[in-house]
C-alpha cells in the first residue's frame, strides 16, 4: 500500500531521479533517513522498477522514430519470436498484442537505409510473416510518467507490476 507521502516522493522522482534524498526530504517536510527507507521500500515493492538515463535520440543521429506490427506465425499465446525482437538493438519497446498483428514495436534508426536494413533483421527470424510500419512524423509526447493524482492509495502497492523482459526507462517530465 502506498500513501500520500509515497505518492510526493514519487511524483518528485518522474520529475528527477537524480534528485538527492535530502532535497527530497526537505520538499516532503520529512528527514533524509525516512526517505531513504520509504523509496528502498518503493524498490522492493516493485513500485519503483529503475533509475535511466533518458537520452536525446536525435541528437545521437537517430532521427527516425518507427511503429512497426510484426505478424508472426506463432501459436497462440506464444510469445518466444517477441523475446528474439527484444533482443535488436534498435527496438526500444516490444509489445505483445491482440488482433491481426502480434507485436507493436517502437525502434530508432538514422535513415531509411537503417530502417531497410532493421526490417531484414526480423525477417531472418524464424516465424516472423509481415510486417506494417509507421514512419513517427513529430514525437507529440513521450513519457512513461504516470498520474499518481489518479491511483487509488488504497489498492496501490502491493502487487508488482513488472513482466519478464520490461524495461522502463526514466522520464524528466517537468
Amino acid at each position: 500500500m502506498i500513501d500520500e507521502v509515497d505518492k510526493k516522493i514519487l511524483n518528485i522522482l518522474q520529475k528527477n531521479a537524480r534528485i538527492s534524498n535530502a532535497e527530497i526530504a526537505r520538499r516532503v517536510g520529512m528527514a533524509p533517513s525516512g526517505i531513504l527507507e520509504r523509496m528502498r521500500k518503493l524498490e522492493r515493492k516493485g513500485i519503483i522498477q529503475k533509475y535511466e538515463v533518458r537520452l536525446n535520440p536525435k541528437a545521437l543521429g537517430l532521427v527516425l522514430t518507427v511503429l512497426i506490427m510484426v505478424k508472426t506465425e506463432e501459436r497462440v499465446g506464444s510469445v518466444e519470436i517477441g523475446y528474439e525482437l527484444a533482443k535488436i538493438s534498435e527496438v526500444q519497446e516490444v509489445y505483445f498484442t491482440a488482433g491481426e498483428y502480434n507485436y507493436l514495436l517502437k525502434a530508432r534508426v538514422s535513415d531509411t537505409d537503417a530502417l531497410t536494413e532493421l526490417l531484414r533483421k526480423f525477417g531472418a527470424i524464424p516465424g516472423v510473416k509481415d510486417t506494417r510500419t509507421t514512419l513517427v512524423l513529430n514525437d507529440i509526447k513521450e513519457s512513461l510518467a504516470l498520474d499518481l493524482d489518479r491511483v487509488d492509495v488504497a489498492r496501490a502497492g502491493g502487487k508488482k507490476g513488472a513482466r519478464k523482459g520490461n524495461s522502463q526507462e526514466s522520464e524528466d517530465i517537468s
